[in-house]
């Protein structure tokens, strides 16, 4: 059974550092493309950072030069550092993991998510 648990969330204030953790079990970790990704209250879920499998990423405009993702194999976590908090960053986050494979069936599992409240 594949699970993936967030871990992190909470609130603070706007200027201020958060780290998310997302445990992954039931899959093999290191083949996955790893993202997280948020939603806020009335507005569509979005891609907030990616890694591959081979360590590349990618962020979103609003989180670029704010945000770091990374990833342990080892302890099959991927991580969300994320600083310089803004109240627009309040959302839920969820973690996500998909992998297309050689014979191209999509797997695709997602987190129960944490929430993030930037606030003063």
């Amino acid at each position: 059974q594949v699970q993936l648990a967030e871990s992190g969330g909470g609130l603070v204030q706007p200027g201020g550092s958060l780290r998310l953790s997302c445990a992954a079990s039931g899959i093999i970790f290191s083949i996955y493309r790893m993202a997280w990704y948020r939603q806020a209250p009335g507005k569509q879920r979005e891609l907030v950072a990616v890694i591959t499998s081979g360590g590349s990423t990618n962020y979103a405009d609003p989180v670029k030069g704010r945000f770091t993702i990374s990833r342990d194999n080892a302890k099959n976590t991927v991580y969300l550092q994320m600083n310089s908090l803004k109240s627009e960053d309040t959302a839920v986050y969820f973690c996500n993991a998909a992998l297309r494979s050689e014979s191209h069936q999509d797997y695709d599992y997602w987190g129960q998510g944490t929430q993030v409240t930037v606030s003063s």
